[in-house]
């Protein structure tokens, strides 16, 4: 343990690592809820039908899970939040604001050579 280098990116790497691991257990998280709402429900007729058939409800609940995932990224996609998330994203860091101004002053000298012709 005492190898590990603690600088800028490596806690930047371990932040990443993090977050990702975050959004799993936002998944596992978001099951339990359900199923915790579900035991709410026990003594209700649809309660007992889901607990009555375990073994088919459980793999059911997780499909019907999974497209409802599906459906809500895809309209979050057709509403085009990704992308307007990931063009703010990008136009706050430092390495593509960098790599934007390279390419308009690329731009410029492209046209002024151009014009030259």
């Amino acid at each position: 343990m005492s190898q590990i280098k603690a600088n800028k990116k490596t806690f930047i790497r371990w932040k990443v690592y993090i977050d990702r691991a975050r959004m799993y257990i936002g998944y596992i998280q978001f099951l339990m809820i359900a199923f915790v709402l579900l035991e709410a429900y026990e003594d209700t007729t649809f309660g007992r039908l889901i607990y009555d058939n375990l073994l088919i409800s459980t793999p059911i609940i997780f499909v019907v899970f999974i497209i409802g995932s599906l459906i809500i990224g895809r309209i979050d996609t057709l509403l085009g939040f990704r992308e307007e998330e990931l063009r703010n994203s990008s136009t706050s860091n430092p390495v593509m604001r960098e790599l934007l101004t390279k390419i308009d002053e690329l731009t410029e000298e492209v046209k002024g050579l151009k014009d030259r012709k």
